[in-house]
């Protein structure tokens, strides 16, 4: 039996198939069901073995579509699945493989069509299909039950209840994904959505008393970081000469169903797949996580997932204060802090990273408490030293998590006291020794530097900015290359405001002379942000002068080696005010560099720095206010994150692929 790709197309042949799609329906107590799930296979792990199995499914799923409302057998498909959830702890507790992967593979199924019943049809359409009966059941009184909450719950309670081992691994899997696949209806909306069916089962139906051990589960899905089982795990194995991988009493099934989900399995691309996605549980538990936690407020009922998410606490926190949280749990925070710190290459658990320090007071205080602040800022600091390959949305999230711990004097204080060699991934310069408060420094001012000359985004200038005003009032010891740097770019800045008003002046030449209407560009603008982002750096080395000037001799020996490039400023009406201070400062330091003598070496320069940092006087520097900036989510936040969330899903979710042309929710263009 071969394991090619190819065979997919060996699905549409399948009998078993063909018998499930038919307008004939199919009794629950059928035999025919347990052959139809007893096949074996590895599910997809990549888009490119998605995409060839969506493909043969969706003519398939458009003839069930066609049929089920006279068969009803895509209920009873559900109800099979449904028949075997009912015994799944049981079954997991006696090692009981056989139904697991019975159950698993019903699942899968279920799976696979609902993918393409949702994008053929609205949601009132696919609660129809679930309610559809057999025609030998229509003189029979209609179901009461709602067979659509039914497996939304079931799914749920699979998810809590069933413990993570190597044999439950991958029905764990399909029910997370078949959760994602149940709230992918908003891919294909340009709103957002704001109510529906799916909606209310979760976040007001009987699901709703087991959202805090959903997100729970979620979580310690991402944080335990399990590797998906090797195939011998959850693969039968051959029942001897020509049995195929078929499970003794199933070996008589057509082994044209079964061959067509061996994606995936040996010979195929799955040792390249499993490096690419080799924690599939982790990853796509949390992209629900996220979905959940972004699903939009009701008018009179907060998103419960949410309010998990704001409210939860560190297992160690032994107050005896009850929450006022109705969904709130308790969860091992180191742990949790040591999977951000492994996971923030990925754009999910950055964006996981930030929804926690912005929104649950817990989890930031404990993270502000540690002492190896430096495993969990590293890894952002590399997100933005790399720009250059990150999306825009990555790169946001990353210096907005700066900006939230620059908030706290303690962060900034401390990561001065941190002391780094060697920073491999740090390729401009040879960085032998350096704290993690000037490596910080200068990753901001090449971010800063970076999007002057490539996006031009005002937002990230500002977000930049503001991270290293928080910090300026306590730079200590700044590192020589970082107090060159700082004043490199009021260098650039200076350059660039020179060129635009040299450009504004012949423009508006130009146009005098010329007399015919012709606009003028508009160049005020230019200036006009060059000249905020010029008085905000300004401010940033006045506050450290003000500060904590006999800390930092590295930034007073750049400012006096530099000290040209403020001349043309001190009398500008945008920078009078605040270039007193710098006057004074490089006033003072030269007069004492001339009475020290002439030919100094850099050493006794920097001893004269340090003996006349002492020396001077602070009455002499203008008190500014303190500089501190708090981030604060724009109004309606949900119109950035939840396309946002649901991109990283289009574009990570393991084993899901997406046809791109019936996506409204976000462009193709976005990250």
């Amino acid at each position: 039996m071969g394991a090619s790709t190819s065979q997919v197309s060996d699905l549409s042949e399948s009998q078993s198939i063909r018998t499930l799609i038919d307008p004939q329906s199919i009794s629950e107590n059928e035999p025919f069901w347990n052959h139809l799930i007893s096949f074996t296979f590895a599910s997809p792990t990549c888009s490119a073995d998605a995409k060839l199995l969506e493909e043969a499914v969706i003519p398939l799923a458009k003839i069930l579509i066609e049929n089920n409302p006279r068969s009803g057998n895509f209920a009873t498909l559900v109800r099979v699945f449904l028949g075997r959830t009912k015994e799944l702890k049981i079954s997991t507790e006696c090692q009981d493989q056989l139904f697991i992967w019975q159950a698993h593979n019903a699942l899968f199924l279920v799976r696979c069509l609902l993918k393409v019943f949702i994008r053929e049809m609205t949601e009132e359409d696919l609660h129809l299909h679930f309610s559809y009966q057999a025609r030998a059941l229509s003189t029979c009184e209609p179901s009461s039950e709602d067979l659509l909450e039914e497996l939304i719950c079931s799914l749920v309670h699979l998810i809590v209840e069933v413990p993570l081992l190597d044999i439950t691994y991958n029905i764990l899997f399909e029910a997370v994904t078949t959760l994602l696949i149940l709230l992918s209806y908003q891919l294909f909306q340009k709103d957002i959505l704001r109510e529906g069916l799916i909606y209310r089962c979760l976040t007001r139906g009987r699901c709703l008393s087991l959202t805090s051990r959903l997100v729970k589960t979620l979580l310690y899905n991402f944080i335990r970081q399990e590797k998906c089982p090797p195939p011998a795990t959850h693969i039968f194995q051959p029942q001897g000469d020509g049995g195929g991988l078929l499970y003794g009493l199933a070996s008589g099934v057509a082994s044209g169903l079964w061959n067509v989900f061996t994606l995936g399995g040996a010979g195929s691309k799955s040792g390249l797949d499993q490096e690419q996605n080799p924690l599939p549980l982790s990853n796509q538990s949390l992209l629900l996580l996220l979905v959940l936690a972004n699903l939009t407020d009701g008018p009179d009922y907060p998103n419960p997932y949410k309010q998990a998410v704001i409210c939860f606490k560190n297992t160690q926190d032994t107050s005896s204060i009850p929450s006022p949280q109705p969904h709130t749990f308790q969860i091992n925070f180191n742990s949790l802090y040591t999977a951000l710190c492994e996971q923030q290459r990925s754009d999910q658990t950055t964006l996981l990273l930030y929804t926690l320090l912005h929104q649950n007071a817990n989890v930031k205080t404990y993270v502000l408490s540690r002492t190896d602040m430096e495993s969990l800022v590293m890894p952002i600091l590399e997100i933005l030293y790399h720009v250059e390959e990150r999306n825009s949305h990555h790169v946001y999230m990353a210096l907005i998590i700066l900006l939230i711990l620059t908030e706290d004097d303690t962060f900034n204080r401390s990561i001065h006291e941190v002391m780094l060699k060697n920073i491999n991934w740090y390729t401009e310069r040879v960085l032998t020794e350096i704290s993690l408060g000037s490596l910080l420094i200068l990753v901001v001012i090449r971010t800063i530097q970076f999007n002057m000359t490539r996006t031009r985004d005002k937002y990230l200038h500002t977000n930049c900015l503001a991270a290293l005003a928080n910090m300026s009032a306590q730079f200590r010891c700044l590192h020589q290359y970082a107090a060159q740097r700082i004043i490199s770019l009021f260098a650039l800045l200076s350059k660039k405001h020179n060129k635009v008003l040299e450009q504004a002046t012949q423009s508006l030449q130009r146009t005098l002379g010329a007399d015919d209407g012709t606009a003028l560009p508009d160049y005020a603008q230019d200036l006009s942000v060059i000249e905020e982002v010029i008085r905000m750096l300004l401010e940033i080395i006045n506050s450290c002068l003000c500060n904590s000037l006999h800390h930092n001799p590295n930034l007073v020996y750049a400012l006096l080696y530099k000290r040209e490039l403020f001349e043309q400023f001190r009398t500008h009406p945008c920078f009078q005010d605040i270039m007193q201070n710098l006057d004074t400062v490089i006033g003072f330091f030269s007069q004492r560099l001339e009475q020290a003598g002439t030919d100094l070496s850099v050493e006794r320069v920097q001893e004269v720095i340090k003996k006349g940092a002492a020396a001077l006087p602070k009455e002499r520097l203008k008190k500014f206010p303190e500089l501190k900036f708090k981030y604060v989510e724009e109004d309606q936040p949900e119109d950035f994150f939840i396309p946002y969330v649901w991109s990283l899903v289009f574009n990570s979710g393991v084993g899901l692929y997406w046809n791109s042309q019936g996506i409204e929710l976000f462009s193709m263009d976005s990250p």
